[in-house]
């Protein structure tokens, strides 16, 4: 009947902030959206690993090709990192490795390591990763007992704040971290319990935020199913404009307009109005004279250049979303 049949279909699109159950893969949360709602394009910006839980940011239809800028968003989580048990896949869903016998670090020197953690960090990706080597995913290799050599990756801590830290029979430290993209928050586990000589592992982790969205905003898949009832699925949808809020943006006049439309680049003499800042290279927004979003170009001069209005180099157009 058509009350048991997607009743939403090919036609929606935005933004789906889902608030991921544990034990599910992202995948599976996408494959579920997929078939909820009747829409063949669904893509996730970046995956949360089964057991945690928390934001999960999906594309639906022509909002998939924006997935690339919202990958880029920094992202909040809180964390419970357990001392004294190491895993080898640096959370709890592995086997255990080591086991520390012996007592544990005061608490002061806890909180000065975490604390050290805080700028630029570089963190090698554990083999338990989608990170590819040589073309082949780390994960397959762990999977078959294999340890493959990598590249440590440089990531960046913005911000970590001790919550709680409780001791029985190990110790358990809560805390909220704020990370840039690629951060793994096992792995930040892992070094801190190794940095402290009684190794550690992640016990659990929840996202709750990615760039300007927040675990406040997502939906539960009960939330989306009460939705779909409802009749209500796009009232769910965040459009591309408030995805791409964060980005900086050019308001263009009309001749730039039908050029960015077609995938033309334009001089900065055609652009009315700028919102925010940005470098050289760096994503932009741009909107028609009316306000309405048209593409993302980057441009090849910054907001900080004195003399960019004269340039004669063109803004280059990257993704045309109209």
């Amino acid at each position: 009947s058509s009350l048991t049949e997607p009743t939403v279909g090919t036609d929606l699109e935005g933004v789906l902030l889902i608030n991921k159950p544990g034990g599910w893969t992202s995948h599976d949360v996408v494959a579920k959206v997929r078939k909820m709602l009747g829409v063949r394009k669904v893509g996730h910006t970046g995956t949360l690993d089964p057991s945690a839980t928390g934001v999960l940011v999906l594309c639906l239809g022509k909002a998939t090709r924006i997935a690339e800028y919202l990958v880029l968003a920094d992202k909040s989580y809180r964390a419970t990192l357990r001392l004294g048990v190491t895993t080898d896949t640096q959370d709890a869903d592995g086997a255990v490795v080591m086991r520390h016998q012996g007592s544990f670090p005061e608490e002061q020197t806890i909180r000065s390591v975490m604390q050290a953690c805080v700028g630029i960090n570089h963190q090698v990706p554990p083999m338990y990763s989608a990170v590819k080597v040589k073309g082949v995913p780390l994960y397959k290799a762990a999977r078959a007992g294999l340890t493959v050599p990598r590249a440590s990756r440089e990531c960046l801590i913005h911000d970590l704040k001790i919550v709680s830290i409780q001791r029985s029979p190990t110790v358990d430290v809560v805390f909220d971290v704020v990370c840039s993209k690629g951060t793994y928050v096992r792995t930040l586990c892992a070094d801190i319990g190794e940095t402290l000589g009684v190794g550690g592992h992640l016990a659990c982790l929840e996202r709750r935020r990615v760039g300007r969205f927040t675990l406040e905003q997502a939906l539960t898949l009960a939330d989306l199913t009460d939705a779909v009832t409802r009749g209500d699925v796009q009232g769910c949808l965040h459009s591309l404009p408030d995805a791409l809020a964060e980005l900086p943006a050019f308001r263009l006049d009309p001749v730039s307009s039908a050029a960015a439309c077609h995938g033309t680049g334009f001089s900065p003499a055609r652009i009315l109005d700028t919102e925010g800042t940005w470098t050289s290279g760096m994503p932009v927004r741009l909107h028609g004279p009316d306000g309405r979003l048209l593409a993302i170009g980057k441009a090849p001069w910054a907001s900080k250049d004195p003399a960019w209005q004269a340039s004669t180099d063109t803004v280059k157009i990257e993704k045309v979303l109209v």
